[in-house]
């Protein structure tokens, strides 16, 4: 798959080009909690050949079956990015590596091995001269038998950088074309960075040779210090989407490629990637692992384009660029509207309730807006369904019309039932039941019978609140009923229960907003006569 690099860095035509090496499949998913079937790998590895990544980093075939499997099996479906296997410095590595990769386009091997005095005593019990030797020959042995080789030495930033750029010129002499520094343990500074960088590159100056960093965020300076090195001379940065990784992560792939980007005239230099897709590529990570996106990550989160304060929101109306310095759009988010809270002011209110279809006067939007601010004192989260709630007179909190009188859920080899009896505020019963590919969807399809309103779940979660014996579960739900979005939530400590009534709050919203409407139409019309 050729990805479209229309989205790419501005001056990536007349720039020299940073390559983006991506290893989620490899070094992200070492995390705990990130593993991955090898259908998820195959996925992501597809998503990021669009994404336009350079190099991807498909796995450590030595590791296990199941990590050579995958790795065969990506380099045999990925044409668009040269697909690496890691290796250390074995023979046995060596050859399974380049067995893997044998199906693949673009092949490459990357080898690895410590160079650090901490690790040259501790891990290896290797000297200088064994190190140099044991480098040199594991880079003739990959060289022949992929065209390309990358190697690394590990803990590089802690080596003695004369001792370092003695191994490079060894790795290069013997056929690395990619030399990388790895700050494994996320120990360096910017400027320690660049330095080295600059020192390596004046030591080893081969023109062919491709410099690589490679940064750990365990002081949170991985991204930083990738740019630092890209400042520096380095044409290679290693990275992870969602900055995934071993113990703090690696640098983040999205923050590393906007700052190329919205830096451009700083940095010059550019990349190929289609940063249009770096949200849908954020969020099939979050999905395949499990691990939602935190909603304060830079470029992916959910608050990434937020605004609540009232003087920020007030600039953002009247131009954006008063705030923001990326559009959503160009990393593929949707142009989030305003986010309305307690330090909301009236002109975002005004705003947020046009889009709705609602046009109150000054004097009506003053008694909105005081309502408004006592819902922000008891609520965190103010959603559309509220603000309309206010502009048609309603309490946003109230309950109603809809009660569970009566519910149950059973699951049983992969498929669920559930059946519930809703009570009406007008005394009507109604009892209905449904299966579904699971709880929740069956308790959806049986609440959406018994109340005849239809809705399209868009989001679940459960969390817990407090612990032992009395804790509670708090279901969050999001779901499209008549082209718009609605919340819900609701706490139990019966998770079941959580979720059926997080559901039929929405469908009370849903109620209670119709019935409104409908009250409101007569008089209207007769103002109209």
């Amino acid at each position: 798959m050729k990805p479209d690099t229309t989205g790419a860095n501005p001056l990536q035509a007349d720039a020299p080009r940073v390559r983006i090496f991506d290893t989620t499949l490899r070094d992200g998913e070492q995390a705990p909690g990130f593993a991955l079937d090898r259908r998820a790998k195959l996925r992501i590895a597809q998503s990021l050949e669009a994404l336009g990544v350079d190099v991807l980093e498909a796995g450590f075939p030595q590791a296990s079956e199941e990590d050579f499997a995958a790795v065969r099996e990506i380099a045999r479906r990925v044409r668009g990015s040269t697909v690496c296997a890691l290796a250390r410095c074995q023979r046995g590595d060596i050859e399974r590596a380049a067995q893997a990769l044998e199906g693949a386009q673009r092949g490459r091997v990357h080898l690895f091995l410590s160079t650090s005095p901490l690790h040259r005593e501790h891990k290896l019990g290797m000297s200088r001269a064994q190190v140099l030797e044991a480098a040199a020959a594991a880079v003739t042995r990959a060289r022949g038998l992929c065209d390309e080789v990358e190697f690394s030495a590990e803990d590089a930033l802690r080596t003695e950088p004369e001792f370092l750029a003695e191994v490079f010129a060894a790795a290069a002499a013997a056929g690395a074309g990619t030399l990388n520094a790895p700050d494994t343990v996320g120990y360096a500074t910017p400027a320690e960075v660049a330095a080295l960088f600059a020192y390596l590159r004046e030591r080893v100056p081969d023109e062919s040779v491709v410099f690589s960093a490679h940064c750990h965020d365990d002081l949170g300076l991985a991204v930083a210090n990738s740019l630092a090195a890209v400042g520096a001379g380095a044409r290679q940065v290693e990275c992870t989407v969602n900055g995934i990784g071993e113990r703090a992560g690696n640098a983040a792939l999205e923050e590393i490629v906007m700052a190329l980007r919205v830096r451009a005239p700083y940095f010059g230099v550019g990349t190929r990637i289609d940063t249009r897709r770096l949200h849908a590529t954020s969020r099939l990570l979050g999905e395949l692992t499990g691990q939602p996106v935190p909603r304060n990550k830079a470029i992916v989160g959910a608050n990434a384009f937020a605004h609540e304060s009232g003087i920020h929101q007030h600039g953002v109306l009247k131009h954006r660029g008063t705030y923001e310095i990326m559009r959503p759009q160009d990393v593929g988010a949707e142009d989030a509207p305003l986010v309305l809270g307690r330090h909301s002011g009236r002109h975002a209110l005004r705003q947020r309730l046009a889009a709705l279809g609602h046009t109150p006067d000054d004097a009506a939007l003053d008694g909105l807006f005081e309502r408004f601010k006592a819902l922000t004192a008891r609520r965190s989260e103010i959603h559309d369904e509220d603000l309309a709630a206010l502009a048609l007179g309603l309490d946003p909190e109230a309950q109603g019309p809809w009660s569970i009188a009566h519910l149950h859920s059973a699951s049983l080899l992969g498929s669920a039932s559930a059946s519930v009896r809703l009570k009406h505020e007008d005394g009507r019963m109604v009892a209905e039941a449904a299966i579904g590919e699971g709880p929740v969807d069956a308790l959806l399809r049986a609440i959406e019978r018994a109340s005849a309103c239809a809705l399209e779940l868009t989001g679940f979660q459960l969390r817990a609140i407090g612990s032992g014996s009395d804790a509670q579960g708090e279901a969050r739900l999001t779901a499209a009923h008549d082209g718009r979005t609605w919340h819900g939530r609701a706490a139990s400590t019966d998770i079941v229960e959580a979720t059926a009534q997080a559901v039929l709050s929405i469908v009370n919203r849903i109620a209670r907003e119709a019935e409104a409407r409908r009250a409101s139409a007569p008089a209207a019309q007769g103002a109209i006569a």
